[in-house]
């Protein structure tokens, strides 16, 4: 993804290149059919954030997944309001994706979003941090997801409420992607690098086991000694600054993160794309959950059983 950085919106349009014949949409013949719904009726209410300049929505870029909830029988609403433990209280578990500071450009046709410079400052006011967090430890459930530059820095002050540091780079592994290296931010996770134990990569039963999961760039992630990690990075693997150049390793840090929280429950990604399913560019090519020859579909679906109880 190429990111520019401006001082205003029709400036942005104006000064950055972008592709815009690489478009990206939501797949609308991926396959979110679920043989066995894990909830017949009356499942968990999942409430979608879409009030905080978020690039994914359950009606845009999420609407596959969301979808997806939906026929496993999780009842998925949008949320449009400020944070507060009023608009939190009807729900069982809550998903942030790349909440923003300020919105992204990103026309329909445009693959490539920019950003004005607030677009990286805290998506949330600190008493919504607060509120979210002692929702989650009062037994909520939380999904929060956050990409590289701009997201990193828009979702932090919400994730070290929960002890996650966020990077706020851009993460590579050139060791680790796939054939022929040639974009290192797509990061290839298999039982023998990266994949680890958890009920969430374990699933119920040996149907629901994830092999093999692809990150479509993304940052990475560090925990409190209380979380999993259940997508850890290899020793190849380095945070890029872009803006910078600062290159660092992420030996040691993490994609996916598990942790309880008081009462609740909390899993942090860092990288949107994995549980959408998106056409890309004029070819059409898949991008996420509908990509051939990984398991992101049932770890979408294992991270809501997580979150809801189930494993």
């Amino acid at each position: 993804m190429r990111i520019c950085y401006v001082s205003g919106v029709a400036a942005a349009v104006a000064a950055c290149t972008v592709v815009v014949s690489a478009q990206r949409i939501a797949d609308p013949t991926f396959d979110t059919t679920v043989g066995k719904p894990t909830y017949a009726a009356g499942g968990p209410r999942v409430l979608f954030d879409e009030a905080h300049h978020n690039i994914h929505t359950s009606t845009g870029l999420y609407k596959p997944f969301a979808d997806l909830l939906t026929a496993d029988g999780y009842r998925v609403a949008p949320n449009t309001q400020t944070f507060t433990l009023q608009s939190l209280q009807d729900y069982d578990i809550l998903v942030i994706s790349n909440a923003l500071g300020a919105a992204a450009v990103f026309p329909p046709e445009a693959s490539n979003p920019t950003f004005t410079p607030d677009a990286s400052h805290p998506a949330f006011r600190d008493d919504e941090c607060d509120v979210v967090r002692d929702w989650v430890e009062g037994g909520g459930a939380l999904l929060l997801i956050a990409d590289h530059t701009p997201m990193g820095a828009a979702n932090a002050s919400l994730a070290r409420r929960f002890g996650i540091e966020m990077s706020n780079a851009h993460t590579i592994d050139p060791e680790n992607t796939t054939p022929g290296g040639a974009t290192p931010g797509l990061i290839v996770y298999t039982r023998a690098r990266g994949l680890r134990d958890h009920a969430i990569t374990n699933g119920r039963d040996s149907a629901e086991r994830v092999g093999r999961v692809i990150t479509f760039s993304g940052q990475s992630l560090k925990g409190p000694a209380a979380a999993v990690a259940f997508m850890a990075l290899s020793d190849t693997a380095r945070d890029v600054v872009r803006a910078s150049g600062q290159d660092t390793p992420a030996a040691g840090r993490a994609q996916g993160l598990a942790l309880p929280v008081g009462k609740g429950r909390l899993v942090v990604l860092a990288e949107a794309g994995m549980l959408s399913a998106q056409l890309v560019g004029p070819n059409k090519a898949p991008m996420g959950m509908n990509r051939p020859g990984i398991d992101n579909r049932q770890l979408a679906l294992n991270i809501l059983h997580w979150l809801s109880r189930k494993t």
